[in-house]
């Protein structure tokens, strides 16, 4: 595997500074930062990630451009114009974007999409769990589930103390329920996926919008 350059916008973050330590443990060199109130660069990165706030979109845009890097996503609560524009972006560059880069949600999503397809007249319920501080409310990962499902479903949604994230799909018939759950006990299985995101987008020579998905499951 090829080492390359990184750059991170939302650095100073939690989930920045664990995907700074993850990216360097492999090998990987950090060459640019950009926050609120910083803007540190080395030279220009190889990949751009972006774990910030939706408000920053624009510069983030910018610095891809400028850059003329692949763009890693993980920032949610975006406006459907804001998607619109990384859709646009997604022309030039190639860019992964995700609300959620944990491989084991990728397989919460699969299980799923399965008993959805064929439990069609059974009740669906979400719930979700984080931390106070996250501000989109539903998470971007339980919309997602909801997209699995395939139909509008009910998203219950909790902001407790530093819950990382947990997410339930519950199914129920007449007699009889089935509860698929994740919980994330670390940020560092977020980070651990962006370091896959990353080396895929990396290597691709096209541009394009992939999601955490492709980078899972393309061959």
């Amino acid at each position: 595997m090829s080492r390359f350059s990184f750059g991170i916008i939302g650095a100073s973050g939690k989930m920045g500074k664990e995907i700074q330590s993850v990216m360097e443990d492999a090998g990987h060199r950090f060459v640019f930062a950009y926050d609120i109130n910083q803007c540190l660069q080395e030279s220009n990165p190889n990949v751009l990630i972006d774990f910030s706030l939706p408000e920053v979109l624009d510069r983030t845009i910018a610095y891809a451009s400028v850059f003329n890097s692949p763009l890693v996503i993980g920032t949610t609560g975006y406006t459907e114009s804001q998607s619109d524009k990384i859709r646009e972006l997604s022309k030039t560059i190639p860019v992964v974007q995700s609300y959620n880069f944990s491989i084991g949600i990728q397989m919460l999503i699969k299980c799923t999409e399965l008993l959805s397809a064929n439990l069609t007249d059974w009740d669906v319920e979400i719930s979700e769990t984080h931390h106070r501080f996250k501000k989109d409310k539903p998470s971007g990962t339980a919309i997602m589930l909801k997209n699995a499902v395939g139909k509008d479903v009910n998203i219950s949604s909790l902001r407790l103390g530093n819950v990382p994230g947990e997410h339930t799909v519950s199914f129920g018939g007449l007699g009889e329920v089935i509860s698929l759950s994740h919980s994330a006990t670390s940020r560092r299985t977020f980070a651990e996926g962006v370091l896959k995101a990353s080396e895929f987008a990396h290597r691709q020579k096209e541009p394009g919008l992939f999601s955490f998905r492709d980078v899972l499951f393309t061959k």
